[in-house]
């Protein structure tokens, strides 16, 4: 009997695995737009980043806002409407003729939109897995390298046969359909869908630690370890969206063609979905600190190596070290917040940290158009990725684990 009441569980992960797909691997087909946006208007690099760079933002920003209602009315209405404006938005890019509908439609529409992919997906998940969490966290990421892999070439292809527009609209129907209809199966946790979670499933093999519940918001914003956090996530998500947004047009700088740059891009999809679900294995054996440690190492030796990628096969190989460490940072960053602070406010406390991440994801991609508009090229830009991500890696290693005993009687935990 309990068996079959956590059956739902597993109906709840797969509309999150789909939301992660659906919704990352359509941001991350943007960049298979630049092209065709600047053949057609002329718009500058930077121009066309900061849309993607408002949309981040945005998305971020929100996800504060989202995460905290997540935590008291739940995912399913949140989803239908942020679904709505996603494909509104993204239908709206077909009817571009302006600089400032670039910024409308997809910066704010689209971001709108996008407020709800990573706080619903991760926090619902965090809620309703508590044993298994690392891994079905891993599986549900596996969605969004799903994504990754296959939007940014169906885009690619989309665009070569029936032209952007075309494109736009047919993403537009699939994505806003798609989201709508997922969302009508979310329910906030176990209690309101009348299920169990798998650690009330499986009582005796808790782990120790904080326990569901856990810290509130307020008391979890003052320890250190929620800071460094902050500080971690903005510095990774201003490599990632740096790479994710200028990688296909930097690829055909060196001569590559479009189709063949846009698969580059997928490879990073294809590669994080492949070691996120053993990532997820990982960190229910070993905790998330060594997944983000290992994933903020492999990306600064991904950065090194896109120092000197200047053929296709190189950009394979940068691809593949990338999406390693793409994958094992961010199947990493939910579990982590709620090893260390539990569940009792863990939407909004991943939306704080998400909106530092989208900080530098905003910034990452306009500071990388400006230096490529003034100096011609993407060297400088990718310089500083490399010390950025150095230190995350730092900052990685000095995470300790909160004490738990005093912050469960209420207590903040020393910095």
């Amino acid at each position: 009997m309990e068996k079959e009441k956590h059956f739902y569980s597993y109906i709840i992960a797969a509309a999150c695995f789909s939301i992660q797909g659906i919704g990352t691997g359509t941001f991350f087909a943007f960049g298979v737009f630049f092209n065709p946006l600047i053949a057609e208007f002329g718009w500058s690099r930077s121009a066309i980043s900061g849309a993607s760079s408002v949309a981040f933002l945005l998305m971020g920003f929100l996800g504060m806002y989202v995460g905290r209602l997540n935590d008291r009315i739940g995912p399913r209405i949140l989803m239908t409407v942020t679904g709505l404006f996603f494909g509104f938005g993204l239908y709206l890019m077909s009817r571009l003729s302006e600089i400032w509908q670039l910024y409308v439609f997809y910066g704010l529409i689209v971001g709108i939109g996008l407020s709800s992919i990573d706080v619903i997906a991760l926090s619902t998940i965090a809620r309703w897995f508590g044993k298994n969490r690392g891994v079905v966290t891993g599986i549900v990421k596996v969605g969004a390298g799903v994504g990754q892999l296959a939007i940014p070439l169906a885009a690619s292809l989309l665009i070569v046969n029936y032209g952007w527009r075309a494109a736009y609209v047919i993403i537009a129907i699939a994505v806003g359909f798609s989201l709508v209809l997922v969302a009508q199966v979310l329910r906030r946790d176990p209690g309101s869908a009348g299920t169990i979670s798998d650690q009330e499933l499986n009582s005796s093999a808790d782990k120790p630690g904080v326990v569901d519940g856990g810290l509130s918001f307020d008391e979890s914003i003052h320890t250190r370890q929620f800071r460094t956090l902050c500080a971690i996530n903005f510095t990774i998500v201003f490599c990632f969206l740096t790479i994710i947004v200028h990688v296909v047009p930097h690829a055909q700088d060196l001569g590559i063609s479009a189709t063949k740059a846009a698969i580059v891009l997928s490879t990073f999809g294809g590669v994080s979905m492949a070691v996120r679900f053993l990532v997820g294995i990982a960190i229910d054996r070993l905790g998330s600190k060594w997944a983000m440690g290992i994933g903020s190492f492999l990306l600064i030796c991904a950065l090194l190596w896109l120092q000197v990628a200047d053929q296709l096969l190189m950009l394979y190989f940068f691809a593949v070290i990338y999406g390693l460490a793409h994958g094992s940072f961010f199947t990493a960053l939910s579990p982590i917040i709620a090893e260390f602070f539990g569940t009792k406010s863990h939407g909004v406390l991943f939306g704080v940290v998400a909106f530092c991440g989208t900080v530098g994801g905003a910034t990452g991609p306009i500071f990388a158009g400006y230096i490529f508009d003034r100096t011609g090229g993407y060297d400088l830009a990718f310089l500083i990725s490399i010390l950025m991500s150095a230190l995350a890696f730092l900052l990685v290693l000095t995470l300790k684990p909160i004490d738990t005993q005093k912050d469960l009687q209420g207590k903040v935990a020393p910095s």
